[in-house]
């Protein structure tokens, strides 16, 4: 089984960088969802080293920005690999979720929008 490193920051301009280095899996997503759970700030998940995403990872990223919906914070994934972009596309969910070519791209848009 292949593992998922997930390192939390806290960003300068306040909120957090959540960087996840390898495959985003039904067998590796627990960590994930529970450090999901515990944020309760503006969200950027960097996704440069995710080769790979199933359904169920797509699921928790989908709740982890409900979550932000819900708690009006903001949320933006970073940094999405060709392979993981295919299927936000696939499953139409590129047209809902804030996506950044980097996580500088995405800073600059919340303190733009803020």
């Amino acid at each position: 089984m292949s593992n998922l490193e997930i390192q939390v920051d806290a960003r300068p301009g306040g909120g957090r960088t959540v960087t996840l280095r390898g495959p985003v899996t039904l067998e590796t997503l627990f960590d994930l969802q529970n450090v999901l759970r515990q944020e309760r700030s503006d969200l950027i998940i960097d996704l440069a080293e995710v080769p790979y995403m199933d359904s169920a990872g797509l699921g928790s990223i989908l709740t982890a920005y409900a979550s932000c919906q819900r708690q009006q914070h903001k949320f933006a994934l970073a940094s999405v690999s060709q392979r993981v972009l295919v299927l936000l596309q696939l499953t139409k969910v590129d047209t809902l979720l804030p996506i950044f070519d980097s996580v500088a791209d995405a800073e600059g848009q919340s303190a733009a929008s803020a």
